[in-house]
């Protein structure tokens, strides 16, 4: 059963310019939405949905945390759309 999962990611200086979300959907069977972004040379943030199986998100947020990217729940109460 599919799930789905809005997360702020917060990219360190290192990997703005990797592209991080393709090498994402290669390795794990997640569908990855991209909701909203800003990126400068020092900093990347970006408002993703992820969706798919549960173990398979808990997955692909721990390799983006062994990345060092930063990930955090979106709060509930942001307007969907």
């Amino acid at each position: 059963m599919n799930e789905k999962q809005r997360l702020w990611l917060m990219f360190p200086t290192k990997l703005v310019t990797r592209p991080v979300l393709w090498e994402l959907g290669r390795q794990f069977p997640v569908i990855t939405n991209v909701r909203q972004a800003s990126v400068t040379e020092e900093i990347g943030i970006v408002s993703l949905s992820l969706e798919g199986e549960r173990e398979e998100i808990k997955k692909a947020i721990a390799w983006l945390e062994e990345l060092g990217v930063n990930v955090e729940p979106v709060e509930i109460n942001t307007i969907e759309g």
